[in-house]
């Protein structure tokens, strides 16, 4: 027969087993709310509200204090214990990456945790126009203020020795392009980039350069793709200006070019250019001198070198607006019909 003392003590046996089921059924219940509030959490919007937001990372942080700074930051009133959590089953947790990412309206922890662990950090543009001189360029990059401002007390001949340049004359020798960075970088840095990729660019179009070229290096090519770029804007007169200079310099002409006088003017230059300009000898004037300028004049774009480079046929040897505001040219083979032609220059302009 079962005692008394044997059937209370399978009535507690029961009664515990109940209580361990009720208990492990609650851990349970509480475990799969706490999961699906993080799954929820995880593709909330955090609490973004300006298009133009970003956050550091800083190098050597980690998910615990990166955590805490989006808190400090108020981009999240999350619990560290969901980032973490969400962290380790991205696989992320030891992966971010230090940098500035942007914060757009809408993103979520998922999508901030996934850009920090590929590194997708903010990228920043600084575009080098076509036919600006260095010194504009060295202007340009001294007023962007996200950019680390290293070449104020470098000369020009400094930074030319730093990046191998020949001679110490950087002038050209950049090229004009958009070109990206990151927080953190320094001017030298875009500067370096534009050099390497005009270095490329210039080496690429030499060796596939027209056949009896007047031109002996691609240095040579470079300072008449700079003039080429300061004569004019329109794209499809590049070519035909390169087959001008081209010639006049088979022939021993002079290039009589007003841009190079201009650059040889320097800052004094008011806008105008005059007769005594013209007289003046220096080493860029291409009125008083034969040949070539002895450096570029500008930054020229891809397309004036092709055009020094590949020069339009013809006989054109003189050239000269049309003046009626479209900034195009005449072409002419000889000195009377370029009088004609600038006779005509002439009396647009009285009527513009």
């Amino acid at each position: 027969m079962t005692s008394r003392y044997q059937t209370g003590r399978i009535r507690w046996g029961w009664i515990f087993g109940l209580f361990v089921i009720a208990a492990a059924l609650a851990v349970a219940a509480v475990g799969l709310w706490v999961w699906q509030d993080i799954q929820r959490f995880s593709n909330a919007p955090l609490n973004v509200t300006s298009a133009d937001a970003t956050f550091d990372v800083a190098r050597g942080g980690n998910v615990r204090g990166i955590i805490l700074q989006l808190r400090r930051e108020q981009v999240t009133s999350a619990a560290p214990f969901y980032w973490r959590v969400l962290a380790r089953q991205m696989q992320v947790d030891a992966k971010l990456q230090a940098g500035e990412y942007e914060l757009t309206p809408g993103i979520t922890p998922r999508d901030l945790l996934r850009k920090m662990a590929a590194g997708e950090v903010r990228q920043h543009h600084f575009l080098i126009v076509d036919g600006w001189t260095f010194r504009e360029m060295r202007v340009a990059l001294a007023s962007n203020p996200g950019l680390k401002q290293t070449l104020t007390t470098r000369s020009d001949v400094e930074l030319a020795k730093e990046l191998g340049i020949d001679g110490g004359q950087p002038e050209g020798w950049f090229l004009p392009e958009t070109y990206a960075w990151i927080k953190g970088e320094s001017d030298f840095d875009v500067l370096r980039r534009a050099h390497q990729a005009m270095r490329r660019t210039l080496d690429a179009q030499w060796a596939k350069r027209a056949d009896h070229l007047p031109l002996k290096t691609p240095y040579e090519a470079l300072i008449l793709a700079s003039i080429i770029e300061r004569e004019t804007g329109i794209a499809s007169e590049r070519a035909d200006i390169g087959g001008v200079f081209t010639r006049r310099l088979k022939l021993g002409m002079k290039l009589q070019t007003d841009p190079t006088v201009i650059y040889g003017i320097g800052a004094s230059y008011d806008g105008n250019i005059r007769r005594r300009d013209l007289e003046t000898d220096t080493p860029y004037n291409t009125y008083t001198r034969f040949g070539l300028p002895p450096t570029p004049i500008a930054l020229p774009g891809k397309p004036a070198i092709e055009a020094a480079l590949h020069p339009a046929p013809g006989d054109a040897l003189f050239f000269v607006a049309i003046g009626d505001g479209s900034g195009r040219h005449v072409f002419t083979p000889n000195l009377a019909a370029h009088n004609r032609a600038v006779s005509d220059y002439l009396k647009n302009r009285r009527r513009q």
